[in-house]
């Protein structure tokens, strides 16, 4: 069953589509060119120095030491940041 949160983008192949993301994945989407690490920090730094965009998460129930986001969450950073 599909979580009406999500999407599916058809023949946009190069576009991510919009579901659950661990962090590293995501944040290497962003960064392919960095480790992960360097590329897990990025994302949180770009994260929380959008302060409209972390607003925004922290009224999901984002929580900085989740491993997941969830498809909202997913869709607020693709808004916030550009889809990768």
């Amino acid at each position: 069953m599909k979580n009406s949160n999500c999407e599916t983008m058809g023949d946009e192949a190069e576009e991510l589509p919009v579901h659950p993301y661990s962090k590293s994945e995501l944040a290497r989407a962003y960064a392919p060119e960095i480790g992960d690490r360097s590329a897990l920090n990025r994302l949180s730094r770009w994260m929380r120095r959008n302060e409209e965009l972390y607003s925004a998460l922290l009224q999901t129930g984002y929580r900085p030491t989740q491993q997941i986001f969830t498809c909202k969450q997913v869709g607020l950073i693709f808004e916030y940041l550009g889809r990768p």
